[in-house]
């Protein structure tokens, strides 16, 4: 395959990804949170756990690597997806672009405090912009003037994702990430299941009757979950870690113009100034970095 079909490819993870939360938002409308997380990543799951069974390229990980992939999913998964959804209920698509954004720059502290990375002055200071982007976009950036709550949702959300990728990057040295975003995917979403029960035996829990809701989320499961994550994996194989990450500017601008076009959202002058500063935080952050480990975040 030819890189400029690549590049096309990561492109179209990036419109898929920046479309999911504008999706996310919609499917909230109709559904409880936690219902429409769970029966996302059970399609998901469905569709990830079908590639990998028909290109047999999948091996049983040892004992040490379910124990790790137990903590990825646990983090990545259930705890993300929990907050996510929550506070997208209070918050707004374009927000959550934007803070999801910050998971580069997160995982860079957390790698530093637990795993004894060194931080370098890019690192720093791109966290320091990172840092100011966030504030200006939940003090300010809110459906009401003042901290949101669901941005604070969000935020958690955010940090699960980025403690997740320590597990994920401990992984990547013995599994090859297409494995491990199958096996990680479909563990969180076992795991997702008392909460769903949960839900349901409180009364909570609201489902759709509407055909075009169930198409919208099979197609969000399966194309902007499912397929946008194969294909940025395979980016970064292809073109390298470093031009598949450029990539990632982008779903949180897409967000917020569909958000407006499709929500009614409104663009206010904060969510543009932090998210330029997040942006331009993990770029710096991110400078001449090596390779990440790949992953599909749950958005």
């Amino acid at each position: 395959m030819t890189n400029s079909n690549i590049y096309l490819r990561l492109l179209g993870v990036s419109l898929l990804w920046g479309g999911n939360y504008v999706a996310s938002a919609y499917l909230l409308r109709d559904f409880s949170p936690i219902f429409l997380s769970y029966s996302r990543l059970v399609l998901t799951s469905i569709f990830l756990l079908s590639i990998g069974l028909i290109s047999k390229k999948m091996r049983r990980p040892t004992k040490q690597e379910w124990f790790i992939l137990l903590f990825a999913g646990l983090f990545g998964t259930l705890f993300n997806q929990f907050f996510y959804f929550i506070g997208l209920q209070y918050s707004t698509a374009g927000n959550a672009s934007l803070i999801i954004a910050l998971s580069p720059v997160a995982t860079t502290f957390l790698a530093r405090l637990f795993l004894k990375e060194t931080i370098t002055l890019n690192k720093l200071s791109g966290a320091g912009l990172a840092l100011i982007g966030v504030v200006l976009i939940v003090a300010f950036g809110g459906k009401a003037m003042g901290i949101s709550q669901g941005d604070i949702l969000i935020l958690l959300a955010m940090l699960a994702l980025s403690v997740s990728l320590l597990f994920i990057r401990k992984l990547s040295a013995t599994m090859p990430s297409y494995d491990i975003t199958i096996l990680a995917t479909v563990i969180g979403t076992v795991l997702m299941t008392p909460a769903a029960l949960w839900e349901a035996s409180q009364g909570h829990m609201h489902i759709s009757l509407h055909l075009t809701t169930w198409l919208l989320l099979t197609c969000v499961a399966v194309f902007g979950q499912g397929l946008a994550g194969f294909w940025w994996n395979q980016g970064i194989s292809v073109v390298g870690a470093s031009t598949s990450s450029m990539f990632m500017n982008i779903p949180p601008f897409v967000a917020i113009i569909v958000a407006y076009f499709v929500l009614g959202d409104s663009i206010s002058a904060a969510q543009i100034g932090g998210g330029v500063l997040i942006l331009l935080g993990v770029t710096i952050s991110n400078y001449r970095k090596s390779a990440p480990a790949a992953v599909n975040p749950s958005v």
